[in-house]
């Protein structure tokens, strides 16, 4: 790892950081704060008000009987995967494809490091601010849940919980990363690099919306990924954990090899 620039990156994108951990901060709280242990229906009741296809393509047609299945309902089963894919998209872009395009990998690689030390570089400070923003995130959650309903929360349910998020978030972040090694220009990086997460993102809404389809959950990688099942012990935390680690170390490690091995127009 070359420190100088991953300290550089880091200054250039603590901003979004901040303001992405900021989101998911505000809505983890929001969420607990609408868990209601004297109602627990409420929710439930107010969305029968909203159409049954929303309901539906947000994963929002089971019940929820405590505080981590409530949150695994409707904070995990969207919105934790929401602004993370978000995060990841700009993230990557930044890291790789933008520098290229602008021809400031030129400076870069006018250095004494090498592209694979440069490129790793960059692939660590991805991945490790990707983990830092949800784990701060499931910090949050722990802390907000114990300061309004102490001991409500199962807490071993919420972490294992939040470690199948943070390893779907990571695969995800190696698809975007992957294609912007993979292109020069920011129009093709982001056209790819969010295009096929996006489409995975919806498919994955399409497949919850209707059953006539079953075939569907075979193009998505979110298939595998379940909240309710996770906190009720019905899915494999391991399982899918291994899963999700290995695409993220063939992606980010294609990338790492196609951007040392191709010809970089600067």
């Amino acid at each position: 790892m070359i420190f100088p620039l991953f300290k550089s990156t880091a200054k250039s994108s603590w901003i979004i950081f901040v303001v992405f951990t900021a989101v998911l901060f505000m809505y983890m709280s929001i969420m607990v704060s609408m868990y209601d242990p004297e109602n627990i229906d409420a929710m439930a009741q107010y969305l029968e008000t909203l159409p049954q296809g929303m309901i539906d393509a947000f994963g929002y047609d089971t019940t929820a009987t405590d505080l981590v299945s409530f949150m695994g309902l409707y904070f995990y089963g969207f919105i934790a995967l929401l602004f993370p894919l978000i995060y990841c998209i700009i993230l990557a872009n930044r890291l790789v494809a933008v520098h290229v395009d602008r021809g400031s990998m030129a400076y870069l690689l006018a250095t004494p490091n090498t592209r694979v030390k440069i490129i790793t570089t960059q692939a660590l400070f991805m991945v490790i601010s990707v983990v830092m923003l949800l784990i701060l995130n499931t910090a949050a959650g722990i802390v907000t849940s114990e300061t309004m309903f102490p001991g409500k929360m199962d807490i071993p349910a919420f972490l294992n919980l939040n470690l199948a998020t943070i390893m779907l978030t990571l695969a995800i972040s190696s698809i975007c990363f992957f294609f912007s090694c993979l292109f020069s220009e920011t129009k093709n990086s982001l056209a790819f690099g969010a295009g096929v997460p996006i489409l995975f993102f919806v498919i994955n809404m399409l497949r919850n919306i209707s059953d006539s389809y079953p075939w569907l959950e075979y193009l998505t990688i979110y298939s595998l990924y379940d909240p309710p099942q996770i906190v009720a012990g019905e899915q494999s935390v391991v399982l899918i954990s291994l899963i999700f680690a290995g695409i993220t170390l063939f992606l980010y490690g294609s990338g790492i090899i196609i951007f040392s091995r191709r010809n970089l127009y600067l």
